[in-house]
């Protein structure tokens, strides 16, 4: 194929999981399915947290976004895949697919920033106990939250700007059921030494600073329960960020899982897959791992699922 020129966008074709017509049931089944336990799992967390007032903190305040984060970040995807094996049409636009990088950036960029908020709030709730209500007013926390989603939106702005600037083939065929950088940019026919470039200087400070603000907040947390003498009060300690540090394992976890999926292999079938571990498993599990290990908010989803079943 000869590259395409910028008077005719290209049209991108999503080659999915894969190709086999006799499992596109099954692969439709399955992912509906996990697509629908996310939504109805983070949509019982956030209800549960805006109808029991007792989980009017802080920590639960961003535990609902990181739920409505989830939420977004899984429906930049799944849906598109879904209605593609329904409608047997493969096909997604030059806009489209931008729309989709750039959602799919912002929201998983937010999930990061939100998980180190979440690190610092524990912090100040362990280390800082008797000044938590002070430090961790509504005032520091709205600034926090604004904090967060306007860095995610700016933050993935340069990444599906500069994807204006290549030229494509007038088809071109993704091995993947999503518009993913990476993979796009390998398709290109132009040079993508700028965009490699802005992909990995994005990633890298992006990814660095809110890891590094996690593994510091870990580490005064670890050395302040250390300093508990009895038993019971460090369990206690640790029950508190317990939680929030399988979520932040499961979601660096698989993220480096994917890339040194990608790094030990050129197959795109493979990273495909691989990415089902980020974009499907971890929004997935995050609800019940946060409602299973916390006392709090089975109270509270209890309350919710009763008061909404019981007769009026």
């Amino acid at each position: 194929m000869q590259p395409g020129n910028h008077s005719q966008l290209p049209v991108f074709i999503l080659l999915g999981l894969s190709e086999k017509p006799e499992i596109q049931s099954v692969l439709f089944g399955l992912f509906l399915s996990l697509y629908l336990v996310t939504v109805f799992g983070n949509l019982l967390i956030i209800l549960a947290i805006i109808t029991d007032s007792h989980l009017h903190t802080p920590m639960y305040l961003f535990l609902s976004n990181l739920s409505l984060s989830d939420i977004c970040f899984i429906s930049t995807t799944i849906p598109k895949m879904l209605l593609n094996i329904q409608t047997q049409s493969k096909a997604i636009t030059y806009a489209g697919c931008i729309t989709q990088m750039y959602f799919f950036t912002v929201f998983g960029l937010l999930d990061n920033l939100l998980l180190t908020v979440m690190a610092y709030d524990r912090f100040v709730a362990i280390c800082h106990p008797l000044h938590y209500t002070v430090i961790m007013n509504l005032w520091l926390c709205a600034q926090l939250l604004l904090l967060t989603w306007l860095i995610s939106i700016l933050g993935a702005l340069p990444e599906s700007l500069t994807m204006s600037w290549l030229s494509f083939c007038p088809i071109v065929e993704i091995q993947h059921y999503f518009c993913e950088l990476p993979e796009v940019l390998k398709l290109a026919c132009s040079d993508t030494f700028i965009n490699n470039v802005v992909l990995h200087l994005v990633t890298g400070v992006l990814g660095f600073f809110p890891l590094t603000g996690i593994l510091l907040s870990y580490s005064r947390i670890v050395c302040s329960v250390l300093r508990i003498s009895t038993t019971g009060g460090k369990y206690k300690a640790f029950s508190t960020c317990g939680s929030h540090l399988l979520v932040v394992s499961l979601f660096y976890g698989t993220c480096l899982g994917v890339y040194l999926s990608s790094t030990w292999t050129h197959d795109s079938q493979t990273g495909a897959f691989a990415s089902v571990l980020y974009t499907v498993v971890t929004p997935m599990l995050n609800p019940f791992i946060y409602s299973l290990r916390n006392r709090d908010m089975k109270r509270a989803l209890r309350k919710l699922l009763c008061n909404t079943l019981s007769p009026q």
